[in-house]
């Protein structure tokens, strides 16, 4: 079986890749000639655990293939995935042009029947958008050539991406023609040997479905922190709270984490664009309007904590920070917290001094700070620095040597933004700590 997959980021690298890995024939393609030719060499364009290994055994085995040639790719392809990006346009709406350029060119170019399924993260209708536009291109050849539009979100978490694909815990179809149906089966059959994953529903549920997950783990992580932030108001301790209420089956422990807000690709553009088309629609969401609204403001906590300790004005001060990425096992610095935190840092004068493990190069590369230093390591970030920020959960940043914290620091000072650490052990080795949603 052959398949093409369009777009070679998060979602359309680690899906061809894995698709590969199970013994189809996919050809990965990409406008960026240069990104084509780093990956025929083994380099990847993103931090993915596990991505370049999958990748590199699958292209040497000549399984897995890279060109920027669509119309060579879609040839004797049973399916054609659009995995594009799909940027939030000024008005939160997710941008298509990129999905129908890619519909456009395979109306232009296909020889014979395909599927059409959008893996990129759409909003409810683009099914009709891509079909039209497929449509229009095959009316220009005076052609009449069959075709079917499928959507087949993808539920990857960055950081665990491999791991969710090859072992999904449920595949989501969209899908209104029963060949498309039995190509789709049989292309994920080798992704369900242990049991039955895959629901198929309508085109336009599909892509609801996508967003309307990704709006409900934003909701719990923003309602957390909502709660959090009351708690320290009333002398409650948010971290109590939330093995308390995760312990109920009804809510679950996962994305309960009070900390300072969600970001990445997903969350903040997909929260937005479900919020637009409401509107297009003539309805409100007022619940995922709070949502956005909470993890807005959440970004600026830890910030506050730290001029509600030193003063607002931070001129001459340096700042260590652990951990850029907006989760770990990622790169990804798309609406990261550290962002913001680092501009309201130098914006009251201060400098920082960050380490992250591996998001450095993509900081240094797309968001240019002034007044940041980039470290080495991690202990090379406390160097004369007035205290440590803790931003991401990096593993290696879980159980560092407190003493040597304590020698490099100026201030025995730490602001935890993300609850990993103990504030009382840390009381006994003489350090004063901040986290989230306890005083």
């Amino acid at each position: 079986m052959k398949i093409a997959v369009v777009g070679t980021g998060y979602v359309g690298l680690v899906s061809g890749a894995c698709f590969a890995d199970v013994g189809i024939e996919v050809t990965c393609v990409d406008i960026d000639q240069k990104k084509i030719d780093n990956l025929k060499k083994g380099i990847m364009p993103i931090y993915e655990p596990g991505l370049e290994e999958v990748v590199v055994r699958n292209f040497k085995s000549g399984r897995l293939k890279f060109s920027t040639d669509l119309g060579e790719a879609i040839q004797g392809a049973s399916v054609a995935f659009i995995a594009v990006g799909t940027p939030p346009g000024e008005d939160g709406s997710a941008d298509l042009k990129y999905v129908l350029a890619v519909a456009d060119e395979i109306g232009t170019k296909m020889t014979d029947y395909i599927v059409v399924a959008t893996k990129s993260t759409v909003p409810v209708t683009t099914g009709e958008k891509v079909r039209a536009a497929i449509i229009g291109a095959l009316d220009k050849r005076g052609s009449d050539l069959p075709f079917a539009v499928a959507s087949n979100p993808e539920f990857l978490k960055e950081g665990a991406a491999v791991e969710d694909f090859l072992k999904p815990d449920r595949i989501v179809i969209g899908v209104d023609d029963e060949r498309a149906e039995e190509i789709m089966k049989r292309l994920y059959k080798p992704f369900q040997l242990s049991g039955e994953r895959i629901i198929y529903m309508d085109i336009p549920s599909a892509e609801m479905t996508k967003y309307a997950a990704n709006a409900m783990l934003a909701t719990k992580i923003s309602f957390m922190n909502d709660v959090a932030n009351l708690c320290e108001l009333v002398g409650a301790d948010a971290n109590m709270v939330r093995k308390g209420i995760g312990s109920d089956p009804r809510i679950g422990n996962k994305f309960i984490y009070p900390g300072v807000g969600y970001g990445g690709s997903c969350f903040p553009k997909d929260v937005k664009a479900i919020i637009k088309t409401a509107k297009q629609y003539g309805y409100d969401l007022r619940v995922l309007q709070a949502v956005e609204d909470v993890n807005d403001d959440q970004k600026y906590v830890l910030s506050k904590k730290v001029k509600e300790y030193f003063g607002d004005d931070l001129s001459g001060m340096t700042f260590a920070m652990w951990g850029l990425s907006f989760k770990p096992n990622t790169d990804d610095m798309r609406e990261a917290p550290a962002g913001v935190i680092i501009d309201e840092l130098r914006a009251a004068g201060a400098t920082v001094k960050a380490y992250d493990p591996v998001a450095m190069e993509e900081a240094r590369e797309h968001y240019i700070f002034d007044k940041v230093t980039y470290c080495k390591d991690a202990y090379e970030a406390l160097v004369d620095a007035d205290a440590l920020l803790l931003v991401t959960e990096w593993s290696e940043f879980r159980i560092p040597s407190w003493d040597v914290v304590g020698r490099l620091l100026k201030n025995k000072v730490i602001f935890d933004g993300r609850n990993i650490y103990d504030k009382k052990y840390l009381k006994t080795l003489g350090f004063e700590s901040f986290g989230i949603g306890s005083k």
